[in-house]
C-alpha cells in the first residue's frame, strides 16, 4: 500500500512540478493566441480562403487610424519571434518555500527576563501532556482489575479474545507506522502555527552571529525572515501564519543587512573570490559538498530579492537592492530560471522607471549581459530591443530623453559582443528594407503609413548609430550597404513640403554613415531638394502669433502650420545645418570645388527666393563661407602635381590644415552646431 504524500510534497506537486508549470504556460499561450472558436468561419461554418482574407482586411483597416506605428509592430517585432517572450517565463513558484531553521537558534521577547527558546517550550509542553496520560492509564487499569476479580465470566471471554486483540494490536500499530507522515504534517502544522514575531532583539542577536560565524544557523532564520519581507513586508495583523515581522524597524534592518551582507558571506562559505572566472568556478562548485549546504541559501536569496523586485514601490530602496545584486551575479549561473526571471524585471525598469531606477536597472544588465553565458547576452539584447519597438511609437517632449537614453544604452549592449549582435542588426535591416521595397510597389496608403511613423525611424535610426558605433572595429560593410539603400528607398517614397522632417532626419543619418565610414554619399541632392521646397512657402502668419515647433519631434507637419513663416525658417536652418555637416566632413578635401558647385548655384537661387530676412541672412553667410573654402581648396590644389589616380596622395592632402582644424569654414560650423544647441536647449 503506497503511503500518503506529506503536506510539502502536495504542495510542491500541485504549484512547483515542472510539468505543471509546462501545461499552464501552454494554457496561457493558446488563450492569448486564440481569437475565435475553432472550426469556424465568419458565419459559423468551416473557414473557407474568403474569409481568412476578409478577416485578414478587416484587421488591417482597423489598424489604420490615426497613425501607422502599430501597422509596423508585427513587421519589427516578428524578428524575435513569439518564443523569446515565451523564454522569460519559467518555474517561479510564490510558494512558502523556507528553509529549515535550527530549533537552538534563540528568540528573544520583549521582556528581558524571558529567554526561551522553541525547543524549551516544546519540551515543557510535551512532558506536562504525558505525565497526564500516564496518570489517566494508570487509574483505568485499576479499574479494569477490579472487574475482571469481581466477574470470572467476563474474564474468560476476555482471555478467549485475547488472540483477536493481539492481531488488533499490530493492525494499530502498522497504521501508526503509515500514519508517521500525517503526524510529522500535524507537527509542522503545529510549528508553523506558533511561529514567534521576530523583536529587535532577537534580530540584533541574530545579526551578531552571522557576523562573528557565516556558519551560524541564525542564517536561515535571516533569509526566513527576508523571505517574509519580500513576500508580506510588515504584517500587524497576529491572524497571518508568517507574521513574523510586525514592526518597520525589523522589517527595516533584516533588509538592510541580508543586502549588504549575503553576497560576502556566500563568497566566504563557497570560497569565491571578487575578481575571478565566475562561471568556471560556480560549475565546479556545484558538484561539490559545500554547494550542497549553501546552494539552497544563495537560491532563498536571489529568489527573495527578486520577489522584493515586484513589491516595493521606493526608488531609493530598488536602486540600493540593483546595486547590491550587482555583485551576485555571478550565481545566476546555478540558476538560469532566477536570471530570465531578474532580466524581465530589469529591463521594465529600464524602460519605464524613473532616472535614478532606470540607470540602476541598466548597469546591472550591462553585468549580466557581460559576466554570464552567450545565452544571457542574448536574452537581454532581445529583450531590450523588444521593448524599445515597443515604447518608441510616438515622440514629443516628454519623452524623448527617455527614448535617446533607451538607444544609447541599448547600443551599449550590443557593443559588447558585435558578433553576436550583428545577424539581429542584419534581419531588422532586411525587414525595415521589405516594408520600403513593399511599399513602392503597391503606393498604398496603409503600406506608406508603415513607413512614416515613428516606430519605424526610430528603429532605422538606432541601427544606424549600431553601425558607426562599430564600423571601424568590425566589419559591417553589408550592414552599412543595406542600411544606405533602405534610407534612400524611404526618401524616394515622400514628396511634398509637409514631409520635409522626415527627409531631414534621413540626410542626417546619411551624414553620420558618410562620416563614420570615410565614403562619399550624395547627401546633397537630398537637402538642395528640401531647399527647392521651401520656395513653395508664402509665410503669411505672423510670428509672433505662430505656435511653437520643434521638427526633432515631428516627422509630418500639420497642415495649419505649412506656411506659417517659422516653419519656413526652421526648415531653411535644419536644411543649411545638413548641408554645412556635409560639407564640413569634405572641406579639406580635394574635390570639394566639384561637390560645392551645384549647392551653390541652388543656395543662391533659394537667397532671391526667400522674403524671410533671417532666412535671407542665413543663407547668405553659408554662401560665403563656402566659397571662401572652395577658393582656398582651388588654390592648394593648382600647386600640386599627383594625378587623380594617386590615392595615397588624395589622401594626404591638407592633411595637416585638417588635423589643426583652424579653417574658416570648420569654425563656422562649430558655431552652427554651438547655436543649434542652444535653440533646442530654449524650445
Amino acid at each position: 500500500m503506497a503511503k500518503k504524500l506529506g503536506k510539502k510534497a502536495r504542495k510542491f506537486a500541485k504549484k512547483g512540478l515542472q510539468t505543471v508549470q509546462k501545461q499552464k504556460r501552454k494554457q496561457r499561450t493558446f488563450f492569448k493566441k486564440k481569437s475565435a472558436p475553432r472550426g469556424r468561419g465568419l458565419n459559423g461554418d468551416a473557414p473557407d480562403e474568403n474569409d481568412e482574407n476578409l478577416n485578414r482586411d478587416q484587421n488591417i483597416s482597423q489598424d489604420q487610424n490615426f497613425s501607422g506605428a502599430h501597422l509596423v509592430d508585427k513587421t519589427i517585432g516578428s524578428l524575435l519571434g513569439e518564443e523569446d517572450e515565451v523564454e522569460l517565463e519559467d518555474d517561479f513558484s510564490d510558494s512558502d518555500d523556507y528553509l529549515p531553521e535550527d530549533t537552538e537558534c534563540p528568540y528573544i521577547s520583549e521582556n528581558e527576563n524571558e529567554n526561551i527558546s522553541r525547543d524549551d517550550i516544546a519540551r515543557g509542553t510535551f512532558q506536562e501532556e504525558n505525565a497526564e496520560i500516564k496518570m489517566q492509564i494508570s487509574k483505568e487499569k485499576k479499574k479494569l482489575d477490579k472487574l475482571l476479580a469481581k466477574d470470572e465470566e467476563f474474564a474468560k471471554f476476555l482471555e478467549s479474545r485475547r488472540s483477536q486483540l493481539e492481531q488488533y494490536d499490530r493492525m494499530v500499530s502498522d497504521d501508526e507506522e503509515g500514519g508517521g507522515d500525517e503526524e510529522e504534517e500535524e507537527q509542522e502544522e503545529q510549528e508553523e502555527q506558533t511561529r514567534q514575531p521576530v523583536t529587535q532583539t532577537t534580530l540584533d542577536v541574530w545579526c551578531w552571529c552571522v557576523t562573528e560565524d557565516p556558519n551560524s544557523p541564525a542564517l536561515r532564520n535571516l533569509l526566513n525572515l527576508y523571505h517574509d519581507a519580500s513576500l508580506y513586508g510588515v504584517i500587524t495583523s497576529r491572524n497571518e501564519k508568517s507574521a513574523q515581522i510586525v514592526s518597520h524597524e525589523v522589517y527595516s534592518r533584516v533588509i538592510n543587512f541580508v543586502l549588504s551582507e549575503a553576497d560576502g558571506i556566500f563568497r566566504t562559505l563557497l570560497g569565491v573570490p571578487e575578481n575571478s572566472n565566475a562561471e568556471r568556478i560556480i560549475m565546479k562548485l556545484k558538484s561539490s559538498k559545500e554547494w550542497l549546504n549553501v546552494g539552497p541559501l544563495v537560491k532563498s536569496y536571489l529568489k527573495s530579492s527578486i520577489k522584493l523586485l515586484n513589491q516595493v514601490t521606493d526608488t531609493m530602496l530598488l536602486a540600493f537592492l540593483l546595486f547590491r545584486l550587482m555583485s551576485s551575479v555571478v550565481f545566476l549561473h546555478a540558476y538560469s530560471s532566477l536570471g530570465r526571471r531578474l532580466i524581465k524585471i530589469l529591463v521594465r525598469f529600464w524602460s519605464t522607471g524613473e532616472d535614478q531606477l532606470s540607470t540602476s536597472a541598466f548597469l546591472l544588465i550591462k553585468e549580466v549581459a557581460s559576466q554570464l553565458s552567450s545565452d544571457y547576452f542574448n536574452i537581454c539584447m532581445k529583450a531590450m530591443y523588444r521593448t524599445f519597438v515597443a515604447r518608441c511609437k510616438f515622440v514629443d517632449d516628454s519623452n524623448l530623453k527617455r527614448i535617446d537614453f533607451m538607444k544609447s544604452s541599448f547600443l551599449e549592449i550590443t557593443s559588447l559582443d558585435v558578433p553576436q549582435s550583428y545577424p539581429v542588426a542584419v534581419s531588422s535591416l532586411q525587414r525595415l528594407g521589405d516594408v520600403v521595397k513593399h511599399s513602392s510597389t503597391t503606393k498604398k496608403k496603409e503600406e506608406l503609413m508603415k513607413i512614416n511613423n515613428w516606430q519605424y525611424i526610430n528603429c532605422l535610426n538606432l541601427w544606424v548609430k549600431f553601425i558607426c558605433l562599430n564600423y571601424k572595429e568590425n566589419n559591417l560593410q553589408q550592414l552599412f550597404d543595406k542600411a544606405v539603400r533602405v534610407i534612400f528607398g524611404v526618401t524616394s517614397l515622400f514628396t511634398g513640403p509637409r514631409f520635409l522632417p522626415l527627409k531631414l532626419k534621413c540626410a542626417q543619418m546619411l551624414n553620420d554613415l558618410s562620416l563614420t565610414s570615410g565614403h562619399f554619399i550624395p547627401v546633397s541632392s537630398l537637402v538642395l531638394e528640401c531647399l527647392d521646397l521651401t520656395g513653395e512657402f508664402t509665410g503669411k502668419m505672423d510670428g509672433d502669433e505662430e505656435p511653437r515647433l520643434k521638427l526633432s519631434t515631428l516627422l509630418k507637419v500639420p497642415g495649419n502650420l505649412l506656411k506659417s513663416r517659422r516653419y519656413q525658417e526652421e526648415c531653411v536652418r535644419s536644411s543649411v545645418e545638413v548641408l554645412c555637416a556635409h560639407f564640413s566632413q569634405w572641406s579639406y578635401h580635394v574635390s570639394f570645388p566639384e561637390l560645392s558647385t551645384i549647392p551653390l548655384i541652388v543656395l543662391k537661387r533659394c537667397h532671391e527666393k526667400a522674403t524671410v530676412e533671417s532666412v535671407r541672412r542665413l543663407i547668405k553667410r553659408f554662401i560665403d563661407q563656402a566659397e571662401q573654402n572652395r577658393d582656398f581648396i582651388q588654390m592648394k590644389r593648382d600647386g600640386v602635381s599627383f594625378s587623380p589616380i594617386d590615392q595615397t596622395s588624395i589622401d594626404n592632402f591638407l592633411l595637416l590644415e585638417k588635423s589643426n582644424a583652424k579653417s574658416s569654414f570648420t569654425q563656422f560650423y562649430a558655431s552652427m552646431l554651438q547655436n543649434s544647441q542652444i535653440r533646442n536647449m530654449v524650445q
